[in-house]
């Protein structure tokens, strides 16, 4: 019996060494590992702009898009911390220098300003590329068409020169800042009128026309022509546009309050080459949002009378999709005309 005792007190003391020797080695080791530092995943810096920025500006030197994007390339440039530099490359209605900035390698360096030529021309078969091609980091400024006579016209509201082109179907003349015209088309297809489209390149001589009495209407951007108006050469009477304009044309009417349904408005964006990196696109965005709100480019704008209308690159571009819609009416138009 004693010697069995002793077995088993042997034998318990061995199993209470190796319990406490296992034990001991899991707690080492489980100190071991709280003790080692997890490995973080390091977020990489982008080291965007590193250098100066290309904004092509598809149109020639001098027009509205041209002298905006100066205004605003100084203010971005305060923003980025690198200059901006505008470069103008003309050639198929825009056509020419959007396909450029599309083209461009896709690391930020050179941008393209987004017209509505980007969408119009896509849809008229007269690019390219498809307006989708690019990303679209926001945009600047929307300017609401509006028709407008000479001050010495018969017309004093908006309803007298409807009744009158339906009254002679064919006969008035109507002149155009663009082939096809993405303003008269959309207006006679929506209340169902025929007049005479005289097309010019530029809002500046067919607004000649009509302040001349050569053609009896114009339908042109307000800030197009808020300077005729304020002399009294021009007179307002009605905007493609779903709400009135604020300040001085509070008091001219949209066509929709009219009952014609339709709106029309020239914008300028900014978009870049569809394979730039999201991260590159969101400096660029949160940018271009800082820059709009720079005083000195507020106003230049006021100066200008053109409309700052900010929109993200996601708001930018559900209002190219919408105007891709609309724009099917100008190209259906086209077609017919062929």
């Amino acid at each position: 019996m004693k010697k069995t005792s002793a077995i088993i007190a042997t034998g318990s003391l061995l199993l209470m060494t190796l319990f406490a020797s296992g034990c001991g080695n899991q707690y080492v080791n489980s100190s071991s590992a709280e003790m080692k530092p997890e490995k973080k995943e390091e977020k990489k810096t982008i080291n965007y702009p590193a250098k100066p920025i290309e904004i092509i500006v598809p149109f020639a030197a001098g027009g509205g898009t041209d002298i905006m994007w100066r205004a605003l390339a100084e203010s971005m440039k305060t923003v980025l911390g690198q200059d901006v530099v505008i470069v103008n490359k003309t050639g198929g209605s825009g056509a020419v220098g959007m396909n450029e900035g599309l083209q461009a390698k896709p690391d930020g360096y050179k941008l393209t300003a987004a017209n509505r030529e980007i969408a119009a021309l896509p849809v008229l078969g007269l690019a390219p590329f498809k307006t989708f091609d690019f990303k679209f980091i926001g945009k600047v400024n929307t300017d609401p068409a509006m028709v407008v006579v000479s001050s010495k016209s018969k017309y004093q509201t908006f309803e007298e020169l409807v009744a009158d082109i339906k009254a002679n179907p064919g006969k008035l003349n109507f002149a155009s800042s663009s082939t096809p015209s993405y303003y008269g088309i959309p207006f006679a297809e929506a209340a169902d009128l025929d007049f005479v489209t005289i097309p010019f390149q530029g809002t500046g001589q067919a607004v000649v026309e009509v302040l001349g009495g050569r053609a009896e209407f114009g339908i042109y951007g307000i800030g197009e022509v808020k300077n005729h108006i304020e002399s009294g050469g021009l007179r307002p009477l009605a905007l493609m546009a779903d709400k009135r304009a604020e300040g001085y044309f509070k008091d001219v009417p949209t066509m929709k309050e009219k009952g014609i349904n339709v709106i029309a408005h020239a914008y300028r964006g900014l978009a870049a080459p569809g394979g730039t990196p999201d991260e590159i696109i969101k400096i660029l965005e949160d940018a271009l949002a800082k820059a709009v709100k720079d005083p000195k480019f507020i106003a230049f704008m006021n100066k200008q009378n053109l409309f700052i209308d900010y929109q993200n690159g996601a708001d930018f571009k559900k209002m190219l999709e919408q105007d891709l819609k609309d724009l099917e009416v100008v190209a259906e138009v086209v077609k017919r005309q062929k």
